[in-house]
C-alpha cells in the first residue's frame, strides 16, 4: 500500500504532484504534495488540532517540527511566529523538496528543512518548542525513540508538544510522557485526538 512508504527515505511511488490550498491558523496556505507523501490531499486532522492548540513556550529559541512531512505544520508555526526561526527535520526526501517548495511558495522565509532520521542529524541543536505528529505506522517503538530525542533537544523549560490519536496509542504515549517528562498536559481533546505538551 502506497501509504504505508511515507516513513521511508526515497518512497518508490510514481510522482504526480498536486497543488491545493488550505486555511491555518486563519491564514490561507498554498501546499504542493505528491504519492508518497503523508495525508497528501489535504492537511490531516492530527496536525490541524496540533497547529491550532500550540501555545508558545515562554522560552526564547527555535522550533523543531520532527517528521515534518511536505511542511503543513513548520510552515503554519514560521508564518505566525515570525520571530522565531522554524527547522522541520523528515527521513522522506520527496516530503523535504516539497516542503521547501511549499515554504517558498508561502513566501515563509524564517524555515529550513533538514533530512534526518528522527534527530540523529540535528543532535547539535536544542528548541524551546519541538512538535510532532508521529508516524504512528512505524510502530510503538520509533514513536517512543521520538519522545526520547526531542527531549535531549530541548532547552531547559522547552515543550515537546504531540497530537496523537486515542486508538493508535494516546494512553501509551502519555504514559511514556510522562516516564520522560515531569508535566504532561492533555491541551486538547478533539474527535479521537490528544494533543499532549510534556514539559
Amino acid at each position: 500500500m502506497e501509504m504505508d512508504q511515507y516513513f521511508s527515505q526515497s518512497p518508490d511511488v510514481s510522482s504526480n504532484p498536486q497543488t491545493w490550498s488550505y486555511v491555518l491558523r486563519e491564514q490561507t496556505f498554498t501546499f504542493t504534495t505528491d504519492n508518497g507523501v503523508f495525508s497528501k490531499n489535504e492537511v490531516d486532522f492530527g496536525s490541524r488540532v496540533l497547529i491550532e492548540a500550540f501555545r508558545t513556550p515562554d522560552i526564547d529559541g527555535p522550533l523543531l517540527d520532527l517528521g515534518c512531512g511536505y511542511g503543513p505544520i513548520s510552515i503554519a508555526l514560521a508564518a505566525t511566529h515570525a520571530d522565531r526561526s522554524v527547522l522541520g527535520v523528515d527521513v522522506n526526501e520527496r516530503a523535504l523538496s516539497l516542503a521547501e517548495k511549499n515554504a517558498q511558495q508561502n513566501n515563509v522565509v524564517n524555515i529550513s528543512f533538514q533530512e534526518s532520521d528522527i534527530l540523529a542529524n540535528v543532535s547539535d541543536r536544542s528548541f524551546a518548542a519541538i512538535l510532532t505528529n508521529p508516524p504512528i505506522r512505524a510502530g510503538k517503538q520509533v514513536v517512543h525513540q521520538m519522545f526520547a530525542e526531542a527531549k535531549n533537544a530541548l532547552l531547559s523549560n522547552g515543550e515537546l508538544w504531540v497530537v496523537i490519536q486515542k486508538k493508535q496509542g494516546a494512553p501509551s504515549a502519555e504514559k511514556k510522557l510522562s516516564e520522560l517528562f515531569d508535566e504532561v498536559e492533555v491541551v486538547k481533546k478533539e474527535k479521537g485526538y490528544f494533543v499532549f505538551c510534556a514539559k
